[in-house]
This record gives C-alpha cells, sequence and structure tokens, in this order.
C-alpha cells in the first residue's frame, strides 16, 4: 500500500541524508541549480516540485552522472538523451494518471478490449503527464518522480511493459525520492533480494 508523504516542506533529516550521501568530492556532480532557476522552471510549467528533491536540486546537486540509476541523475529540466524528438508533449501540470502499478503488457481486467487509440492515449498519459524524468536504467526504463496528482513525491519506474511506484512490491523500499537514492547508494537491488555485488571484486 502507498503510504502519503510530506512534499511541502522539506524535512531536515532528509534533505541531510541526501547531503551525505552526495557530499563527498564527485568530480561528475552538477553543482546545485539555484533557487532562481527552480523557480522560472516551475514558473514555467506551473507546477511547485515536491520537497525533498525541490531543495535538493536547488541547494545540493543538480545531476550526478555516477547514477542513480545506471545512466546517472539528471539535471531537472533534461530529458535522458534517448528519449526521443517524436514523443507527445510533456505536461508536467496535468496530473499523473496512476494510483497503484499497471502491466499493461499483461492486463487481463478490460484495458486490453479498449479501443487500440484510446489504450495508447492511457499510455502516453503515463508517460508523460505530472512527472518529472529522473534518468534511465537503459532499454526503455526510465525512472519519474511524480510532481502533480495523488502520487505526488513518489518515484516510478516506467518501460515498455508498464509502471510501478517505487516502495511497493516488487520494489520494496522506502518510497519517495529520498528512499530511492538511499536504496542506490546502498547498493541495493531496485527489485527484492541481496545487495549487488560489486564487479570490480567479482572480476
Amino acid at each position: 500500500m502507498m503510504i502519503g508523504m510530506n512534499t511541502e516542506t522539506c524535512d531536515p533529516a532528509e534533505l541531510a541524508a541526501l547531503r551525505e550521501i552526495f557530499a563527498p568530492p564527485r568530480p561528475e556532480a552538477s553543482p546545485p541549480a539555484g533557487w532562481e532557476a527552480v523557480r522560472f522552471f516551475e514558473a514555467e510549467h506551473g507546477i511547485t516540485l515536491p520537497e525533498p528533491y525541490r531543495t535538493f536540486v536547488a541547494e545540493v546537486c543538480d545531476g550526478l552522472r555516477a547514477g542513480p540509476p545506471y545512466y546517472g541523475l539528471l539535471p531537472f529540466a533534461q530529458p535522458p538523451s534517448d528519449w526521443g524528438s517524436d514523443r507527445p508533449e510533456r505536461l508536467l501540470a496535468k496530473s499523473f494518471p496512476l494510483r497503484s502499478m499497471w502491466m499493461w503488457e499483461n492486463d487481463e481486467e478490460g484495458e486490453e478490449a479498449l479501443p487500440e487509440q484510446e489504450l495508447e492515449a492511457r499510455m502516453d498519459a503515463v508517460f508523460d503527464h505530472g512527472s518529472l524524468l529522473l534518468g534511465t536504467d537503459g532499454c526503455g526504463m526510465y525512472w519519474h518522480l511524480v510532481v502533480t496528482g495523488p502520487q505526488r513525491g513518489h518515484v516510478w519506474l516506467i518501460d515498455e511493459y508498464g509502471a510501478m511506484p517505487f516502495g511497493t512490491s516488487p520494489m520494496p523500499g522506502t518510497p519517495g525520492f529520498t528512499g530511492w537514492v538511499t536504496h542506490w547508494a546502498q547498493g541495493r537491488s531496485w527489485f527484492a533480494g541481496p545487495p549487488e555485488d560489486d564487479p570490480d571484486e567479482a572480476a
């Protein structure tokens, strides 16, 4: 079950945890964007970014090539290089449409009976409404931070097969941006299982 979270004020403990993770000298880290850039972006898109992500990009770090995810944490206003230029316009102010996991490739409860055009429109809304792109794990797997709607503040993995929220089965963990980053910093797999082996040690 998804839990509620405070997305309006920045929890000092969460910000401290993020600062600790990103504090070590990291030449691959982008400097914070600053409050002026954050407020301009919000005004441009008609949204307010959820906390603690909002303060994080303004004061701590705005992108890290080391991750999370595999291909790096994106600057807050930048899509992944493989996102494509022929996709529909992303509407951040329009509410993210899901409240629970939807695997459209395995849907047996009626969505498959929808006209193809309507089904594609619903899928497009999942990809493009109410969320900010955090990065990609490759193979069309994109991480989104929901910025509008009931799932505001939650992180979702969305790919060609469906959409699922981090912090519920099969991706247990602490929901939200800080929980997602901490999960990565601890070297844990996104899906249920033991910590990932260090590839250098396995070599």
